[in-house]
């Protein structure tokens, strides 16, 4: 029997993302809400919602007259973010764990949100092309992804740790499609690594009107947090579930990392229109 992948564990990594929430998921998806311009009463969706960074924003800014719509396909992010809401007394806002590339609205949205979400579709440019057509005539996308020379070496030394610790002969076709799920968010990652390279992708969606902006971020990671951002990001879905496995991918990258690591957490916001040809 091959071993489980983290990315099948029941919690998701719902407390490691949110953990990390404060730093770095927070101040990324307020300045995607923003560049999305809700308005209120807007039906909105937040795709790959996690554990609210979008969610909680939107819902601010519909208002009780409105609706969110938060998808992910992990239900413990969505619990957290629900408790948030809940917190909050948000009205309005709707949790459905289910795969976001095959959700299924009863109407049109007016703006679709994604905090680097996207980059966790296993087919980047189908799954975004469904997305796309849920939106109303004239309704807006607004995302982030990394910039280009972000996360870097984080993703680089974890995956050499990866290699160096794993058997050789480790089967991802055997661990339920996660080992593939992980490579696809560090594909997608490099794919849309640039202004240039995000502003193609959406047009290629038939998105018009794109505007991309330049979000700075750099966060100091302590051993702790910086295995938080692995197990609560894509990146999940390349580890290990055996114990003594991720005990050994763990300490091994720690040692790499070091006890003062700081992130390059550089990011584009991107906002676009969808207007399809009559």
């Amino acid at each position: 029997m091959s071993a489980r992948h983290a990315a099948t564990l029941p919690d998701g990594g719902a407390e490691d993302h949110d953990r990390l929430a404060p730093a770095v998921w927070n101040p990324v998806g307020n300045a995607v809400v923003a560049a999305a311009d809700i308005l209120v009463g807007e039906r909105v969706l937040d795709v790959f919602a996690a554990t609210g960074t979008g969610t909680i924003p939107a819902a601010q800014l519909t208002g009780p007259d409105g609706r969110v719509d938060a998808v992910d396909r992990s239900p413990a992010m969505l619990d957290l973010a629900k408790a948030k809401a809940e917190a909050l007394a948000l009205d309005g806002v709707f949790f459905h764990p289910v795969e976001p590339a095959e959700w299924t609205p009863e109407a049109p949205y007016d703006a679709v949100v994604s905090c680097y979400g996207v980059l966790l579709l296993d087919d980047l440019d189908a799954g975004m092309d469904r997305i796309v057509r849920l939106l109303r005539p004239g309704g807006r996308i607004a995302l982030s992804t990394w910039d280009d020379g972000a996360l870097e070496p984080f993703g680089d030394i974890l995956l050499d740790v990866l290699r160096e610790v794993l058997p050789t002969d480790t089967d991802q076709e055997d661990a339920g499609g996660a080992g593939r799920s992980g490579m696809a968010f560090v594909e997608n990652c490099r794919k849309l690594a640039s202004t240039d390279r995000l502003r193609d992708w959406l047009h290629a969606r038939g998105l018009t009107n794109v505007r991309i902006e330049q979000f700075g971020l750099t966060v100091p990671l302590d051993p702790d947090g910086a295995w938080s951002l692995a197990l609560g990001s894509g990146y999940r879905g390349l580890l290990p579930d055996d114990p003594e496995a991720l005990h050994r991918v763990r300490s091994a990258f720690g040692e790499r990392l070091g006890t003062a690591f700081v992130l390059n957490a550089d990011s584009l916001i991107a906002v676009a229109d969808y207007r399809p040809a009559e």
